[in-house]
């Protein structure tokens, strides 16, 4: 039968006051190393956003290290509703003059009115064919390489199964359906723009005529028989560059000058200039953002190390000599010099100028005034000199750098891992103390029980002894 017990009744002891507060001192080296831990995993964050720093500046000077950002243009056009103009990394800086005398178009055809969509043009084979019309449309020449297209049409299939068909037979042809107040047609385009992408329709018609408007033959677009109506023939577009003629197929004009795209939108009336430009804007950016990822870098690490005499209060990382290191390698990158330009031996020399607080700021004058020296200023960042490393521009520098610090035995990794290690140590400790506590108090509670017991037992023996004595006495009191 179990027994209820409750600890310190029979003795009077506060059995569970005394285990818990002998507990409670067992468990202060446990709390210590709570703390402690509490630390490590901060300053493991903090490295986190090291990493992370650290690799944003490191992809910032990558940018300028390497060579496409260098070559970088635009293109502006004085009436880009009609001209639009792309260009890619690489095209050459140059003006253009561009007149559109036409516009480059797919043929389009139109079938007789149906009385609505539901209704069934006729049995037979629709026959598609892409290639280029003759003058005056009296002959058609196939275009090399596309495969002819038969369409079988049930006599039952309605006009939208039949554009459905037409639309999953990939003809290079799209079919769609026109309706308004008077009926619906079916549309027929050319999948391309262009001359050579224009197409012939003729048709097997199951009622014998395959050149009468009723039936299937209803579609039919061929060299000798126009049922179907065009509505728009294929054409190429026609455009002078500098006076010189131009046709395509398309109205997009891709690399007609190397890396330059000309989008072709409406016939023009006069000519439509075309600049094609350094990207001095885009250039200035690429610094910009280097500053900036410098400059998020650098108030992160001075955050981390300095001390507050004010608050008397640390930064998390104060004293840590991998972060203090950091702070020392950044300042002496950017204050030093390099052979690599001929104008510019300093960041600063280009606009690139460290703040009292150990900012960076770029200076508008002199940035200015750097992109108009491109192929110096290039070389300042760029340079790669592999035999004379004080030549190396300033973008390869804290390149290497960034991947120093985050390699795999670099000092930001190895003391991210040190710190993790020391956190799994730190619980491991936790882990085994707690232990040790649990059987402290199984223990403690064990002896302070049995000695509950035993006093328990000792007062009921007492109140025992008492009772009799006083009993004894107030006998031989009578007995007087």
């Amino acid at each position: 039968m179990a027994t209820i017990s409750s600890p310190g009744i029979g003795s009077g002891l506060d059995v569970n006051s005394i285990v818990t507060q002998l507990v409670a001192i067992e468990r202060q080296p446990i709390q210590l190393l709570q703390a402690k831990a509490t630390k490590i995993q901060t300053q493991i964050s903090e490295y986190g956003k090291l990493k992370g720093d650290i690799a944003a500046l490191r992809d910032a000077a990558l940018k300028l290290a390497g060579n496409t950002n260098w070559g970088q243009t635009l293109g502006t056009s004085t009436d880009a509703a009609a001209v639009g103009v792309t260009v890619a990394s690489g095209a050459a800086v140059g003006s253009y003059s561009v007149q559109v005398q036409s516009l480059a178009s797919p043929q389009s055809l139109a079938s007789g009115v149906f009385a609505s969509s539901a209704a069934t043009p006729g049995a037979g084979t629709l026959h598609i064919e892409l290639g280029a019309w003759g003058a005056g449309q009296t002959s058609f020449t196939p275009k090399a390489g596309a495969v002819a297209v038969d369409i079988s049409v049930a006599a039952g299939d309605t006009l939208a199964q039949v554009r459905d068909k037409i639309n999953g037979a990939n003809a290079g042809v799209t079919a769609l359906i026109l309706t308004d107040a008077g009926g619906s047609r079916l549309l027929l385009r050319s999948s391309a723009s262009g001359a050579g992408n224009a197409f012939r329709t003729s048709v097997i018609d199951a009622d014998g005529n395959n050149t009468d408007a009723a039936g299937l033959s209803a579609l039919a677009y061929d060299t000798g028989a126009k049922v179907a109506t065009q509505t728009q023939a294929a054409a190429n577009a026609a455009a002078t560059v500098d006076g010189l003629a131009i046709t395509s197929p398309s109205n997009t004009l891709v690399n007609l000058v190397d890396g330059i795209t000309l989008t072709l939108s409406k016939v023009t009336t006069g000519a439509v200039d075309i600049n094609v430009v350094q990207d001095n804007v885009g250039l200035k950016k690429s610094v910009q953002d280097f500053a900036d990822a410098y400059n998020a870098l650098a108030k992160l690490v001075a955050g981390q190390i300095k001390y507050d005499a004010a608050t008397k209060t640390a930064g998390v990382l104060q004293g840590d000599s991998t972060a203090v290191s950091l702070q020392r390698q950044m300042r002496a990158l950017v204050g030093a010099s390099s052979g690599a330009s001929t104008a510019y031996a300093r960041l600063s020399d280009a606009g690139i100028e460290m703040q009292a607080d150990g900012s960076l700021n770029v200076n508008a004058t002199k940035i200015d005034a750097a992109v108009n020296n491109l192929a110096e200023l290039k070389k300042l960042f760029a340079n790669s000199d592999i035999l004379v490393p004080a030549n190396d521009g300033f973008g390869k520098r804290f390149r290497v750098l960034g991947d120093s610090l985050l390699s795999v035995d670099g000092p930001i990794t190895t003391r991210s891992d040190g710190l993790r290690k020391r956190a799994d140590l730190n619980q491991t400790q936790q882990d085994k103390l707690t232990e040790r506590v649990a059987q402290v108090e199984k223990r403690l509670r064990a002896q302070y029980s049995a000695l509950d017991t035993a006093l328990g037992r000792l007062n009921g023996l007492s109140s025992f002894v008492t009772q009799q004595i006083t009993a004894y006495n107030n006998t031989n009191y009578n007995n007087r």
